[in-house]
């Protein structure tokens, strides 16, 4: 380790004492007295000075993402004029057998886990969310517990999500 004059140290203990981390103090050392020092000689440092750094705010607990957006809050089942900021709407949905509609909408913001997301409004206005992860699996989540949609709904849905896919550059 770097052998400091005693007004270098006097120097470091007046950045500590005005708040700086270890790693400012590693940059000032370096930029302000052309001394370079690792992190773990800074830190060894300022040990020998007998110092206190003072501890970062503790940061805020981690939300669950798992069932979560990228916004950190709990990801709506069905959009609504509050959410409506997480999906864009398919310009025209598009009718399926007997006049049946399924309406295919573009996450904003992907979900974690996915390369594309969104969400499906199905005939019986069943609304789950879809994604499709790197290996080009498509997933389908949400909705009503043991909800399985038409078969012809699921072909119309594909045939939407191409579309809307192509649409968007994918």
């Amino acid at each position: 380790m770097a052998d400091l004059t005693l007004e270098q140290k006097q120097t470091v203990e007046g950045w500590i004492r005005d708040g700086a981390g270890l790693a400012e103090v590693q940059t000032r050392l370096r930029e302000s007295l052309g001394v370079s020092l690792t992190y773990m000689e800074v830190r060894l440092l300022v040990l020998e000075l007998g110092v206190k750094v003072r501890e970062a705010a503790k940061p805020p607990p981690v939300p669950d993402l798992s069932k979560a957006g990228a916004s950190g809050r709990p990801m709506p089942t069905e959009p609504d004029e509050e959410n409506a900021a997480w999906q864009e709407p398919e310009p025209a949905p598009h009718a399926g057998a007997a006049g049946a509609t399924v309406s295919v909408s573009v996450d904003r913001l992907i979900k974690p886990g996915s390369v594309v997301s969104g969400s499906v409004t199905f005939s019986d206005g069943v609304t789950t969310t879809w994604g499709i992860d790197q290996f080009g699996r498509l997933m389908l989540s949400g909705g009503r517990p043991g909800y399985k949609p038409s078969q012809n709904d699921v072909m119309e849905f594909q045939q939407q999500l191409r579309k809307v896919l192509e649409q968007k550059g994918f």
